[in-house]
């Protein structure tokens, strides 16, 4: 897998015409998606309800294959080992508390719960199912003497959750589904819930042409247009350079709090 590269606007047929001709293997899942997409929008109007029901599917199907759409047990394992290397090598220590959205089945969380101390790690995500896998990977690697936080959200405004209390806050493929204002939504209240000298981590797709989404399930942005966004709720942007460098298909931001630049945990 290459480093990340920016994405083209998959909308396009050109596009479409090319990936069909070079993966003509892969237009009977293609064409199942879209079918999918068009049922559960009659059904469902409001995204996170939406994509609630994609996750239930997915993870019907394998819940590792929900949590980045690969079945392979080994890549669960090797994407999971990449986030928890990358934040360790970039500021997280074992006192801290993590709050990870979207935490899925723990394909990382169960690396960070067992390097935290006992109860700093916070899990939450939109689906009911997928926090169920999570259970399990808690049993498998018997994590429960760290007792973990796994909570079902219905948004990202983090209403439940104290404030100043997390020293780390991690979203990884959570904006890759999200269309801007649940991305703005979560921006508007991060600030919130963030201790002081703490930081916001999270993955996107990138593109550097038209933003743009596909099957309301994947969506494109320019940097500049979440660096912008979250200046407008008083958070600093930096764009994570070396995330490039690792073989994953999205890119990496880090935002902090605008007042609290000289205190940033990690830097």
């Amino acid at each position: 897998m290459r480093a990340t590269e920016p994405a083209r606007d998959r909308t396009s047929l050109a596009h479409q015409i090319r990936y069909a001709l070079r993966h003509p293997e892969r237009v009977p899942a293609h064409a199942r998606r879209v079918a999918r997409d068009a049922l559960l929008r009659l059904r469902y109007r409001d995204h996170i309800a939406y994509y609630r029901a994609v996750m239930a599917s997915d993870t019907a199907r394998s819940a590792e294959a929900a949590v980045g759409h690969n079945p392979s047990r080994e890549a669960w394992t090797r994407i999971g080992r990449m986030q928890f290397d990358y934040l360790v090598g970039h500021g997280l220590r074992p006192h801290h508390r993590m709050l990870d959205i979207g935490c899925g089945n723990l394909r990382a969380g169960r690396l960070f719960i067992d390097y935290l101390d006992t109860g700093h790690y916070y899990g939450i995500d939109i689906s009911p199912h997928i926090l169920l896998a999570a259970q399990d990977t808690l049993v498998a690697d018997r994590l429960q003497p760290k007792l973990p936080h796994l909570t079902l959200a219905d948004d990202l405004t983090f209403a439940f959750l104290p404030e100043a209390h997390f020293d780390v806050v991690h979203a990884h493929s959570v904006f890759s589904h999200s269309p801007l204002p649940v991305i703005e939504e979560c921006f508007a209240h991060v600030g919130r819930i963030l201790a002081p000298g703490g930081f916001f981590d999270f993955t996107f797709d990138r593109t550097e042409g038209e933003e743009h989404q596909v099957l309301h399930e994947d969506f494109y942005y320019r940097t500049r247009t979440l660096a912008g966004l979250a200046a407008r709720h008083g958070l600093d942007a930096r764009f994570m350079d070396d995330w490039e460098r690792l073989p994953h298909r999205q890119s990496k931001m880090r935002l902090t709090a605008a007042a609290d630049r000289a205190r940033t945990v990690g830097s």
